[in-house]
C-alpha cells in the first residue's frame, strides 16, 4: 500500500492520465511512495468512499464541481484543491506534485 494517495478527478478521467504518468515519475525520482490515479468526477465518489485518499485534486475544467467536492469530503480529513491551469496545460507533473504535497503537510 503506498504511503501517500492523491486523486486527480477531471471531466472524463482521460486528459488527466499524462499528468498522472509525469506526477508518478516526478514521484519515482524522489524517493516517495505515493499511489497517484485520474478518474471522472462520476466515479469520484465511489473512490472517495473505497480508498484511502490523502488529497484530491480538480483538474481546471471541473473547477466548478469544487464546492460539491468540499460537502462530500466534509468530516473526511483530505485537502481538496484545484490544480494550476498552467500546470496542468503544460502537464508539469512536478508542480502538482508539489501542491499535493503541500496540501497534505
Amino acid at each position: 500500500m503506498a504511503e501517500k494517495t492523491i486523486m486527480l478527478v477531471c471531466s472524463a478521467g482521460m486528459s488527466t492520465s499524462l499528468l498522472v504518468t509525469k506526477m508518478q515519475a516526478a514521484s519515482k525520482a524522489r524517493d516517495m511512495d505515493t499511489e497517484i490515479f485520474a478518474v471522472s468526477a462520476a466515479e469520484a465518489d465511489k473512490n472517495i468512499s473505497s480508498k484511502n485518499i490523502d488529497v484530491m485534486l480538480l483538474g481546471p475544467q471541473v473547477r466548478f464541481m469544487k464546492g460539491q467536492f468540499e460537502k462530500k469530503l466534509a468530516g473526511k480529513n483530505i485537502p481538496l484543491d484545484i490544480i494550476n491551469m498552467q500546470d496542468y496545460g503544460k502537464m508539469n507533473g512536478e508542480n502538482v506534485l508539489d501542491q499535493a504535497i503541500k496540501l497534505m503537510n
